[in-house]
């Protein structure tokens, strides 16, 4: 565990779990065995980071853009994220995490949709760290949704088009009343933030390990917060 008294622990990490079907295809296994062992590997990791002292953790699980996989790997991811939900109404419990989720969830089958809405129910007076779990999630796309809330807004006449903030474009994203992210890790080695967290990332440090998310592990992380207290945040000033 890293010494609190010696390293500054970010208030919001946000992880682009990237590695599932590399990690499987390495090991001439099927990609959906990737997704199962990075599934695990979730689990213990967001049980560590909740340790260190973080309030939020963001986690990139699916895309708007992963629907274009194949439909076997789909369904495989479906059938994971359901079982997590079943599994949620009791983890973390312990550990006292709240859960959130951040996408748009009516593409999903409406017995997830209810899974879901009942996962946030149980854990929603909880008080240690904030899990956002991104599902369906396009950072362009919540961008959109924003424009739009806030244009009907303007034609309704409830806001001054000229009096709009970067404030009330962020209170109108699916992270509104929270700390933009300070650090960005993304694993399996890619060097871009594919479409997660746009706005919210204007001012975030970003590191990138080429570790697969399956083996990315309590060393990982430790190593991605040293290099973040080596980086000089200085938000566009001197």
């Amino acid at each position: 565990m890293l010494d609190k008294t010696k390293y500054h622990i970010p208030e919001h990490v946000a992880i682009i779990m990237d590695g599932n079907g590399r990690w499987a295809k390495k090991r001439a296994l099927p990609r959906s065995v990737g997704h199962k062992f990075g599934a695990q590997n979730f689990r213990k990791i967001t049980r560590y980071i909740s340790k260190t002292g973080v309030k939020v953790l963001t986690l990139y699980a699916f895309s708007t853009e992963n629907w274009k996989r194949p439909l076997e790997e789909v369904n495989a991811l479906m059938g994971l994220f359901k079982q997590y939900l079943i599994d949620s109404l009791t983890d973390f419990r312990e550990d006292d995490i709240k859960v959130v989720f951040i996408g748009d969830r009516s593409a999903f089958d409406p017995k997830l949709i209810e899974l879901i809405n009942e996962s946030e129910e149980v854990a929603k007076d909880r008080k240690g760290m904030l899990l956002n779990i991104a599902m369906n999630y396009g950072s362009r796309d919540e961008i959109l949704r924003a424009v739009k809330q806030l244009c009907n807004e303007a034609k309704n006449g409830e806001i001054d088009p000229e009096k709009i903030t970067e404030q009330d474009i962020s209170s109108r994203l699916y992270t509104a009343n929270l700390p933009d992210p300070d650090l960005i890790i993304r694993t399996g080695g890619e060097f871009r933030l594919s479409n997660f967290l746009l706005y919210q990332s204007a001012y975030s440090e970003f590191y990138s390990t080429e570790t697969l998310w399956p083996d990315f592990h309590e060393e990982d992380f430790d190593n991605a917060i040293i290099e973040f207290n080596k980086r000089n945040r200085r938000f566009g000033g001197v």
